[in-house]
C-alpha cells in the first residue's frame, strides 16, 4: 500500500478511501483524527462502575462529552467482560434513549453492541455506527448494518459474546490479529456490507494479555496499513494499569501516550473515558503532523 511522509518525517499510511461520510460529517482520515467518547448505560462498567447508568446521567455525560471536543459518543449497554447475558429489550431501552436524545447534536453517534437486533433498533433510532466488539460473529451484524447508512466497526475479540477466555495465547498476536480482521472484513462484505463503511479495531485487552496488548500497540502500523481506518480503544485497559502500576483512575497519563503512540502509526479514531485531556493530545499531535493550524499565533510575532 501507498504512504506518505509528513514534514516531520513520520510515515503516514494510505487508507483505501480516506474521505468518509459519517454522520452527516467527511472525515479525512489521512489528515484527521477522531476522539470518540465513550457513555456506557451499564451498573458495572470496567471505569466508571455505573456513575452513567441512569439515563438523565447518560444523556447529560454525552452533551458534555460533544461540548468538551468529542467527535463520536459510543453509547454501550452490555459488557464485553464475561457475565450473565442482557435480555435484548434491556440493552435497547438502555441506548435507544441515549441516541433519540442526541439525535442533532452534531455528533456522530455509536452504538456498542454485538446484537444485531439491538444495532437495528439503534439505527432506526439514529445512530450513524455500530460498534461490535465480537468483530461479526453473528453474520447477522453485517446484513443489519449493510441494510443501512451505517458504518461498522469490527473489532478483533476470540471468545463467545460474554463468555471466558482463560490464558490467550499467541505465536503471532499481530499477525494474528490482522488475519482475523481481515477475514471478519470479507465476512461482512459477503453479507453485504460495503467495504466504504468498514473500521477495524484490533481490541487491546479483548482476549489479550499485557504484553499483547504492548505488542499491539508498538507493531500497530501492521494493522493500519490493512487499509481501512483504524480504531484504537486503550483508555485506562488493564494493560496500562499493569504497566504502571496504576489503578483505574490513575491511567490518563498512560493512556494519552498509547493513543499518540498509535495516532503516529496511522490510527484515525481514539474511544476515550477522559475526553478534555484526549482531545488536547488529539489536536496537538494533528498540528505536529501538520493536519491543522494552532487556534491562534502570538509568540515571537511582535
Amino acid at each position: 500500500m501507498p504512504s506518505s511522509t509528513a514534514a516531520t518525517g513520520v510515515i503516514l499510511p494510505r487508507l483505501d478511501v480516506p474521505v468518509r461520510r459519517i454522520g452527516g460529517r467527511d472525515f479525512n482520515f489521512d489528515r484527521e483524527v477522531a476522539v470518540m467518547a465513550v457513555i456506557n448505560r451499564t451498573p458495572d462498567s470496567f471505569y466508571d462502575r455505573g456513575a452513567t447508568f441512569t439515563l438523565d446521567a447518560a444523556v447529560a455525560a454525552a452533551r458534555r462529552a460533544v461540548l468538551d471536543g468529542a467527535d463520536w459518543v459510543d453509547i454501550g449497554g452490555a459488557k464485553f467482560a464475561p457475565g450473565p447475558a442482557i435480555p435484548v429489550a434491556a440493552e435497547i431501552d438502555r441506548v435507544v434513549p441515549v441516541v433519540e436524545a442526541l439525535r442533532g447534536a452534531g455528533v456522530v453517534i455509536s452504538v456498542d453492541t454485538f446484537d444485531p437486533d439491538v444495532a437495528r433498533a439503534s439505527i432506526r433510532a439514529g445512530a450513524h455506527v455500530i460498534n461490535d466488539t465480537t468483530g461479526v460473529h453473528d453474520p447477522r451484524m453485517a446484513e443489519v448494518v449493510a441494510d443501512s447508512a451505517a458504518t461498522l466497526v469490527i473489532t478483533h475479540s476470540l471468545a463467545r459474546p460474554r463468555t471466558p477466555y482463560p490464558a490467550p495465547r499467541y505465536d503471532d498476536v499481530v499477525g494474528e490479529v490482522a488475519a482475523f480482521l481481515l477475514d471478519r472484513v470479507d465476512r461482512a462484505v459477503r453479507h453485504g456490507m460495503p467495504a466504504d463503511r468498514l473500521v477495524i479495531d484490533p481490541g487491546h485487552d479483548l482476549n489479550k494479555n499485557t504484553r499483547h496488548s504492548l505488542e499491539l500497540t508498538r507493531r500497530l502500523g501492521e494493522i493500519t496499513t490493512l487499509g481501512l481506518p483504524t480504531l484504537v480503544a486503550v483508555s485506562n485497559k488493564d494493560f496500562i494499569g499493569e504497566t504502571l502500576d496504576r489503578d483505574r483512575d490513575q491511567r490518563v497519563e498512560g493512556t494519552l501516550a498509547a493513543a499518540v503512540f498509535c495516532i503516529l502509526q496511522g490510527a484515525r479514531i481514539v474511544r476515550v473515558h477522559n475526553v478534555p485531556a484526549a482531545v488536547d493530545a488529539v489536536r496537538m499531535v494533528e498540528a505536529i503532523l501538520g493536519f491543522r493550524e494552532p487556534a491562534y499565533l502570538r509568540h515571537n510575532l511582535t
